[in-house]
């Protein structure tokens, strides 16, 4: 009985009544289990993602679920109490013994466990507690990001001023250069269907996708982002690209496989098909935005750009699709091409810059021009990228330390790159398994 009277106190504490909370498995009280316990997580998840909008970045299980959701009115306080006792469900399974769960049951219940912890660790930010960015992003996302000297990126810079001599800053001149790689805005919409469609017809002779998959593609302005997937159920996504910033040719390929294939939209439909529709895992009906997931998704849809264009295959389809399309010069694509590999190097400055700024160590104007100098952003995409990490803060670990991190997975896995990404796509497989 004391499992009962622990739910019926956490209930009153509460003021509110999770319309999925069940009693620990003691004698008399029907026993646990880890879809109980999957159904009470997704509870919580919607019920956080009416205190934060955008904290649900995806949701496609029962509607009425969601309706619940939308009329609840639990603080932060009474949902972090709700977090606490999911946990002590998830750690009461222990009773039988790991070697009572298949392994499939094991990293599932890892799996709720760690995206109890994100959720719980999000609430604690609502509420007011800070953290330190490297706290926080491991706190979120599973994984601790090294805070490198912004002076150990002054050797790449100098590479890149080799690369582009000339007058005036390397900022400018970087800015310059790239200004003849501009897709014009009506033919925009023409280089971005080419090239999805390119990222499509690769990752589908690797992948079997659902029969049924499909995305809408538009164009909006006013975002802190460049692109984003909205995964709507259904193997179905809506892709908007931000078309305030110039969209340069490469950019083209890096949305098209990041936003859609083998990116965001394949690793949604994949999860949905192999737990929702085929295993019956309600967990995997909802993402939050901050938690583990997001690092193996931001993370898998990075590393999927090279993996469909591996070594110089971007920088043809470039020179041979692309420009022509897009009606611009293919003399320098080579160039090009090597200062996209040496501006790559410098994705990690930014989570110094980030530290500071989000501490308050640095002042605004001081974090745009270190942007600027460290991204190579003029000043109009420095301010914008830092309006990017105000809104999302430590998310920032997602893309560039989490393409590292799993493409060094999926390459210590063997020689077949395409079936592991497949695995890994389709699996509850956590930051922590990625590390070596």
């Amino acid at each position: 009985m004391r499992a009962f009277l622990f739910s019926l106190l956490m209930l009153v504490g509460a003021c509110t009544t999770a319309p999925d909370d069940v009693t620990t498995g003691h004698p008399g009280v029907a026993p646990d289990s880890l879809g109980a316990i999957a159904e009470s997580y997704v509870h919580l998840i919607l019920d956080i993602g009416e205190l934060e909008p955008g904290y649900v970045d995806a949701y496609y299980g029962p509607a009425e679920w969601q309706a619940a959701a939308k009329a609840e009115t639990e603080t932060a306080a009474q949902l972090i109490q709700r977090a606490a006792y999911l946990s002590s469900r998830l750690a009461d399974l222990d009773r039988n013994g790991p070697s009572a769960m298949t392994p499939a049951e094991i990293q599932r219940r890892k799996y709720l466990i760690a995206h109890v912890s994100a959720a719980s660790a999000r609430l604690r930010m609502l509420s007011g507690e800070k953290m330190s960015f490297a706290d926080e992003a491991e706190a979120l996302f599973g994984i601790r990001p090294e805070l490198r000297p912004l002076e150990s990126f002054d050797p790449v810079l100098a590479e890149i001023d080799a690369l582009l001599p000339g007058e005036g800053t390397l900022t400018e001149r970087v800015t310059a250069f790239k200004s003849h790689y501009v897709i014009p805005a009506d033919r925009l919409q023409a280089v971005m269907d080419a090239a999805i469609a390119e990222c499509r017809a690769r990752t589908v002779r690797h992948i079997t996708l659902p029969a049924n998959e499909r995305f809408t593609l538009s164009f909006v302005g006013d975002k802190p982002w460049s692109g984003y997937n909205y995964y709507l159920g259904g193997a179905a996504s809506r892709i908007e690209i931000n078309a305030d910033f110039p969209i340069y040719t490469e950019r083209a390929i890096d949305l098209g496989c990041h936003e859609a294939y083998p990116g965001h939209h394949v690793y949604n439909a994949l999860l949905e098909q192999t737990f929702v529709r085929e295993r019956g895992w309600v967990e995997m009906s909802v993402y939050p935005l901050f938690s583990p997931m997001s690092f193996v998704a931001e993370g898998s849809a990075n590393y999927g750009i090279d993996l469909a264009f591996p070594g110089e295959e971007g920088t043809a389809f470039e020179r041979d699709v692309l420009f022509p399309l897009a009606g611009l010069d293919p003399s320098t694509a080579d160039k090009k091409a090597q200062l996209g590999a040496l501006t790559r190097r410098l994705a990690r400055a930014e989570y110094t810059i980030a530290d500071d700024w989000l501490a308050g160590r640095i002042e605004r104007a001081e974090a745009i021009r270190r942007l600027m100098k460290y991204t190579l952003a003029d000043e109009a995409k420095a301010t914008q990228r830092l309006r990017f990490i105000d809104t999302y803060r430590s998310y920032i670990i997602n893309y560039g330390l989490g393409r590292d991190v799993v493409q060094a997975w999926v390459e210590r896995q063997g020689p077949d790159r395409w079936e592991t990404m497949e695995t890994l796509l389709s699996s509850q497989i956590l930051p922590a398994d990625l590390a070596p």
